[in-house]
């Protein structure tokens, strides 16, 4: 099983917000995005974000959450940066923004240099394609950026994640996430981890902070929500492929795990989009 695959799924820049400049000094906080990288060409900056510093270097990166981050140009000289901002609707990057602190920075080497480089040249081009090739180097260089923080000593990976190194949870996990629409129950998922029903519960609930069952039922609500934002998505096609047999009690966890139903989620989700899209022609 990818862990990391599985944080970025859904996960891709649609219409990022980029920027590029040269920082003398100290910016006030910025409007936190859903998520931020920040990106540095040349000399040293400070990212600030609740308190807490980060200093980054040409190559560097830094990614902030959800939460208004400052920057400063370092020793009181200058620098240059570059700034992808992801925007997304409903429920798309809730699991991921769950498994990051609000402020984490990488060092980078020239392959990560030679990246932002091609990045900051589109943001100053206006050529054919350039939001698509921008949004998707974005997308290499978070997951990137984020392979790097989950080795770092310093990382706080969420608990599911550091139990798929465990011998009796790991095998478990790996089995709900890869087969979600599979009948799993307790005994089944011990038979894969080779232990009895007992022990496994238990350590699955030391381990992950939830019991088995509980766990499968949000990881198979936050692939249904993913679902029902596809186009031509139904509810009852939904609830086949994450495992229940009938739209009804689907329903009944979709809302009782999202606080809302799952027609009026899909409703939502169409709503936001057809507002981008007015937005959007409104502006051009």
């Amino acid at each position: 099983m990818d862990a990391l695959g599985d944080l970025l799924r859904g996960i891709r820049a649609d219409g990022a917000l980029f920027g590029r400049a040269v920082l003398r000094g100290a910016r006030e906080p910025a409007r936190p995005a859903a998520l931020t990288l920040v990106m540095v060409l040349r000399g040293e900056a400070r990212v600030t974000a609740l308190g807490e510093v980060r200093t980054l270097r040409p190559g560097h990166a830094a990614v902030c959450t959800s939460v208004p981050y400052g920057l400063a140009a370092g020793d009181g000289g200058e620098c240059e940066l570059v700034t992808g901002a992801y925007q997304w609707e409903g429920s798309g990057g809730r699991r991921l923004l769950s498994a990051l602190p609000p402020l984490l920075a990488v060092p980078g080497g020239e392959e990560c240099l030679a990246i932002i480089e091609l990045i900051a040249e589109e943001v100053a081009a206006d050529r054919p394609g350039r939001q698509y090739v921008m949004d998707r180097m974005l997308d290499w260089l978070l997951a990137c950026t984020l392979r790097e923080w989950f080795d770092l000593p310093e990382a706080r990976p969420p608990a599911w994640y550091r139990a798929l190194g465990d011998d009796v949870v790991g095998p478990a996990l790996c089995a709900m996430h890869e087969e979600p629409d599979r009948a799993w129950t307790v005994a089944s998922l011990a038979a894969r981890a080779q232990v009895s029903r007992a022990a496994f519960a238990r350590r699955f609930t030391d381990l992950v902070g939830r019991p088995p069952m509980a766990y499968l039922t949000e990881w198979r609500m936050t692939l249904a929500a993913e679902l029902l934002a596809e186009p031509g998505a139904t509810v009852a096609a939904v609830a086949g492929r994450v495992g229940y047999a009938d739209g009804f009690g689907f329903s009944d966890a979709f809302k009782r795990i999202r606080g809302v139903t799952p027609s009026g989620y899909r409703a939502s989700v169409v709503a936001g989009r057809a507002g981008a899209g007015a937005s959007l022609r409104a502006a051009g």
